[in-house]
């Protein structure tokens, strides 16, 4: 399981007047706080600041690759920031978080791909919208694989996202999303899914509950990837928990080192 660590965000209150205030120190110790608890990507997000984005992006790239070597997830709808940082990016490949089928956004972020030769994570919308069926969702797959592939793109740099939209505005999104998932795995061997885990309980009381319940059901149809917090151990030990039931774990050696490494909660 490919877990991309979600803890360096604007949007969360302990980020925030640290990237503001340009605080390495804090940024730095929860970057390696979360490789420390088996992060394989760092994620950072700074998009609450719009307008100095690409500075801070920036800024934040330099911080972080400065304590670990880990791959980064640079995470911007804005094609500047993305840039900016990539133009300063020295760990391995890279993961673009995000690009879609829209016309506008796949032809402004697609060249950075190709010019960086990163991973990129690609949802499930189009110009036509978010869709609500797991065969809209898969079509938008099939053509933003084909299409990236056809450019020198490797399938296994791509990560397809199902769009995660929470169970409060529509009790089938969960089945629509485990479907998606279970189909693009099936249908496009080599590629990757991931998503980010906690749009699936939006509204809902207690939601880290749904959420855990929602990746070991994400696991079983497929997904090899996730968007998460890994300093929370429960969740974390859904993870080894399910991938050793799954098949994926021979001879259970991941759920043992991280047992003996004090990784899961008992």
């Amino acid at each position: 399981m490919i877990i991309i660590g979600e803890k360096i965000n604007t949007s969360l209150k302990a980020i925030r007047p640290a990237v503001e205030a340009m605080d390495t120190a804090v940024v730095q110790e929860m970057a390696l706080k979360q490789v420390e608890a088996g992060a394989q990507y760092i994620d950072v997000n700074c998009g609450t600041f719009p307008f100095k984005e690409p500075e801070l992006l920036e800024w934040l790239v330099n911080t972080v690759q400065e304590v670990t070597k880990v791959p980064l997830s640079i995470d911007s709808p804005s094609p500047k920031a993305l840039q900016a940082a990539l133009k300063v990016y020295k760990n391995e490949k890279p993961l673009i978080n995000s690009i879609t089928g829209e016309k506008e956004r796949f032809e402004a972020v697609f060249p950075l791909v190709a010019e960086y030769n990163t991973s990129i994570i690609a949802l499930c919308m189009d110009d036509k919208g978010m869709p609500e069926t797991a065969d809209d969702r898969v079509r938008v797959a099939e053509w933003l694989i084909n299409t990236m592939t056809k450019e020198g793109v490797q399938i296994s740099d791509i990560f397809i996202d199902p769009m995660i939209r929470p169970v409060s505005t529509g009790s089938y999104y969960g089945v629509v999303a485990l479907e998606t998932i279970r189909r693009v795995m099936t249908e496009f061997p080599g590629v990757h899914t991931t998503c980010g885990l906690s749009n699936i309980s939006f509204g809902i009381p207690a939601r880290k509950i749904i959420n855990q319940a929602f990746l070991i059901s994400a696991i079983g149809a497929g997904l090899d990837s996730a968007i998460l917090d890994p300093l929370d151990k429960r969740i974390m030990s859904f993870v080894y928990a399910s991938e050793l039931l799954q098949g994926k774990d021979d001879y259970c050696m991941n759920y043992l080192a991280a047992f003996r490494q004090g990784k899961l909660e008992v």
